[in-house]
């Protein structure tokens, strides 16, 4: 059987990252013009308000969230889709457990380095 160089990764084989007050995420794929990131929920946690340069489009796998995007509020649910524009103050809170899949444009280096700001507390 023909198998994937190094170069790719799975994602059933990616871990999940802890970034506290009830979030956790794992990257699903990316390179330096695109990424895709799945983001689990509890219930109440909070990504707070925050702004950045990156494209954002964002899935909801399931649950219930509270958005808000450059002060308009609006709940959204499994099917659901948010198109974020770059540098548009945005936040969300979950309102019931679940899973987003947030893509960025470009590729977010914060993540990937640790360097940027949490959105989400401090990590357990």
């Amino acid at each position: 059987m023909k198998r994937f160089s190094e170069k790719y990764v799975i994602t059933k084989d990616m871990e999940w990252e802890e970034l506290g007050g009830g979030v956790s995420r794992k990257f699903l794929g990316y390179d330096n013009q695109i990424m895709m990131v799945s983001v689990k929920f509890e219930k109440g946690a909070l990504g707070a308000p925050h702004q950045h340069f990156h494209t954002q489009a964002t899935y909801v796998v399931s649950g219930k969230f509270e958005f808000e995007i450059d002060g308009v509020k609006q709940i959204v649910e499994a099917g659901d889709g948010v198109y974020i524009e770059p540098n548009l103050l945005h936040s969300a809170v979950c309102l019931e457990e679940g899973q987003l899949i947030d893509t960025f444009s470009p590729v977010r280096e914060d993540f990937l380095t640790g360097e940027g700001p949490s959105y989400f507390g401090d990590k357990d």
